[in-house]
């Protein structure tokens, strides 16, 4: 018997356990879908490459054709192995903005206000440039500049500077505005994922349980409590009870799904499935977004020193991995998106609205499509967008991937903003601290001159930048799922601690958020522990 069972160990799963299991008369277990996160390709920084050429240690994740893209179904990357996403991600250190956090608060969310969730952010972080009044320097996540950058991310800025935008040294400080290098979650050269940070340094706690391979099918319910878990693991279906909570931290896609499969959401839509209501939740689901992205490729086929396939990339490569092999140290430290901006579709925006990364190499198709030669990229993502989506059941069957509908480009509103954006991004690149290189866009972009081409090439190349979020929103409506506790409503013994409760989408990558929500949980389960005594 557990104190707590926790579904999913990525961002959110690994600090819980971590947390949780400070204290040693508290027994908890850890559930992961996936295996354990001893690949190569996760902490070497530049597996990201291979990784997303080839989806690995994914769910294998896609929408259902999307309106906005033209009909296309968006990639979903969503990390199936411990770590969850952060052992996938890009490792970009991002919070946010001041106001999306107040603006949660403002929705009837105490306690979540920018200066609430401040000391769980620092609490987290260890900075070595130090810490200050904005930042930690003593948490588990290590949060440092690149050892080895590529020249270019330093020529990106320079380019947003000519272009009039200002530098900014930390985009996590007082003001998120402006062009610059960003910030990564590695140490001494390697990924710092939630799982590196939090679960390894613990996993000898006679009191953490964690099991890989663990594949939740259904949460238990008497009456209105949720006391375990049902689960797939070796070939058999097993369960585990709980005396205090179950702690739901499957994702934006899969939370949602797995309380469905548990007879937890929209009545009609379970009856629609053939699974019986055990309470009713409707807004279960609802809300899914996240932020739309394309990107701008140029090839660049004299800098040499960016990453690409060519015989002179080769034997760089090859350094790079006898650099990283013997040193921690080289090309393969890289994160690909090395520099970035936050700036406004227009002047009199309160806040940027837009995001910029910018990548060291030719990105085409998410990294999948092999692609010859050197160039560089530059996403441009919209930051809060006003198209929401949902996550809905395919079958009652636990194992077959839900239908993930994000509507993206769904309002008006986010194509003009990013029509405005990629003409800006555009405007970034062809600055002489770029151009120089001589390098031409590639033609699927180049054609795209005025407004509605350029709108034609966002519905012909848009997609997610891998930020879903809102699913089981945190709120007191009747389209709310959890309470500013992070409690199901009409529940007990249950939470959701995932980016699922978002009530909206931060202003940046979300991987840091979820693990600050994490943090934040930790505190309030112990709280109301503490409060049963």
């Amino acid at each position: 018997m557990f104190d707590y069972i926790i579904i999913g160990g990525g961002s959110a799963g690994c600090v819980l356990a971590a947390r949780l299991s400070e204290d040693p008369a508290i027994n908890v277990a850890l559930l992961e879908a996936g295996p354990s996160d001893d690949s190569v390709f996760i902490h070497c920084p530049a597996g990201i490459a291979v990784m997303a050429k080839f989806s690995m240690a994914g769910w294998g994740l896609n929408t259902v054709p999307q309106p906005g893209l033209n009909g296309r179904s968006g990639y979903q990357p969503r990390g199936k192995v411990l770590g969850g996403s952060s052992s996938l991600n890009a490792m970009v250190y991002i919070r946010g903005q001041r106001a999306d956090y107040d603006h949660w608060a403002a929705l009837g969310n105490p306690g979540w206000s920018y200066d609430d969730v401040l000391p769980y952010f620092k609490r987290s972080e260890h900075n070595e440039r130090g810490g200050d009044a904005l930042h930690g320097s003593s948490g588990p996540l290590n949060v440092m500049d690149l050892r080895d950058p590529n020249r270019f991310g330093e020529l990106f800025v320079q380019a947003g500077e000519q272009a009039g935008h200002k530098r900014n040294p930390d985009f996590n400080g007082v003001d998120q505005e402006g062009v610059g290098l960003y910030q990564v979650t590695h140490r001494n050269g390697e990924r710092c994922s939630a799982a590196k940070a939090y679960l390894t340094p613990n996993l000898q706690r006679p009191n953490l349980r964690v099991f890989t391979g663990a594949h939740t099918t259904r949460i238990l319910l008497e009456k209105k409590r949720a006391v375990g878990v049902e689960f797939q693991h070796d070939g058999h279906t097993k369960q585990l009870k709980c005396q205090r909570e179950v702690l739901l931290c499957a994702g934006a896609i899969q939370s949602p799904q797995l309380l469905m499969l548990s007879g937890i959401g929209p009545h009609q839509h379970l009856l629609e499935t053939g699974i019986a209501t055990l309470h009713d939740l409707p807004g279960v689901g609802q809300h899914l977004h996240d932020h739309p992205d394309v990107v701008q490729v140029v090839d660049a086929p004299k800098a040499k020193d960016l990453f690409g396939l060519s015989l002179s990339g080769g034997v760089q490569t090859l350094k790079g991995i006898y650099a990283w092999h013997k040193h921690r140290r080289g090309m393969l430290t890289t994160n690909f998106a090395e520099a970035g901006a936050f700036i406004k579709s227009q002047p009199d925006e309160a806040t940027p609205d837009l995001q910029l990364h910018f990548v060291i190499g030719k990105l085409i198709n998410h990294g999948r499509t092999t692609t010859l030669g050197h160039g560089f990229s530059c996403h441009v993502c919209l930051l809060r967008p006003l198209s929401r989506g949902s996550i809905r059941l395919a079958s009652k069957d636990p194992m077959a991937l839900p239908l993930v509908d994000p509507d993206f480009l769904g309002n008006r509103d986010d194509m003009d903003r990013m029509v405005r954006g990629f003409k800006l991004m555009r405007n970034i690149l062809a600055q002489p601290a770029l151009a120089q290189f001589g390098g031409r866009e590639l033609s699927v972009s180049a054609g795209a001159q005025t407004d509605q081409q350029i709108e034609q090439f966002i519905r012909d190349y848009s997609d997610s930048i891998y930020h879903p979020v809102g699913s089981c929103r945190m709120g007191n409506t009747d389209l709310d799922v959890v309470d500013a506790q992070l409690r199901v409503h009409g529940l007990q013994g249950l939470r959701v601690v995932d980016a699922s409760i978002m009530p909206r989408v931060v202003s940046g990558n979300t991987n840091a958020p979820v693990m600050m929500i994490a943090e934040k949980a930790a505190d309030m389960i112990k709280a109301a522990q503490a409060d049963v005594l």
